[in-house]
């Protein structure tokens, strides 16, 4: 299969939906995060060119890398899962079985993990444009924020699930990233006009 990237969307959302393990969970975060980030780069776009929103200088470029990345991460989960499955299947009283899983599981995490980053920096980055954004705008950037921090927090779990009990690293790294962007929901929806 080509990448999801370059599948029509009605075909990737029949992908999603068949029985078969993947794409699942991660890759759908990953695309969500790119639609995120894509919006997050026109409404940047839409600002730098009018020249009169206070923004960090580079920031449609640096959507627009938040985007690929996101993709690319999209295409890598596909396969992550598969050495875990295959670990699942030795017998259950297979002397490597458990220490398999483990490793399995550690590395099937290290694709939603940086997908749960690059979705919280989309967040981040995203509300501070909205808040930057004049009406006719900040629709669209809360829009791509609400939907990068729902990539990141979907990937996170994905992280949590695969690492409960293990004690790693990853998961204080995998929980920041869903506080950041959950920080930066709050802080988008805080742009909303109130009253009414």
């Amino acid at each position: 299969m080509a990448g999801l990237a370059d599948q029509p969307y009605g075909k990737v959302l029949d992908f999603v939906s068949s029985t078969d393990p993947a794409p699942g969970g991660g890759s759908s975060s990953a695309l969500a995060a790119a639609l995120g980030a894509a919006l997050l780069e026109m409404c940047a776009a839409l600002e730098a060119s009018r020249g009169t929103a206070d923004l960090p200088e580079g920031l449609p470029g640096r959507a627009r890398e938040l985007r690929e990345q996101a993709l690319a991460l999209a295409d890598r989960e596909l396969s992550s899962y598969a050495p875990v499955l295959e670990a699942l299947r030795l017998p259950g009283d297979h002397p490597e079985r458990e220490a398999r899983v483990a490793a399995a599981l550690g590395e099937a995490s290290q694709a939603p993990l940086a997908i749960a980053e690059t979705a919280a920096e989309a967040a981040s980055l995203g509300a501070q444009v909205a808040a930057a954004s004049p009406t006719a705008v900040r629709g669209d950037a809360l829009a791509g924020v609400l939907v990068a921090e729902a990539a990141a927090t979907a990937a996170a779990a994905l992280v949590e699930i695969n690492l409960a009990g293990s004690g790693s690293a990853d998961l204080a790294r995998v929980r920041e990233a869903r506080r950041r962007a959950q920080e930066a929901r709050e802080d988008a929806l805080a742009t909303l006009p109130r009253g009414g």
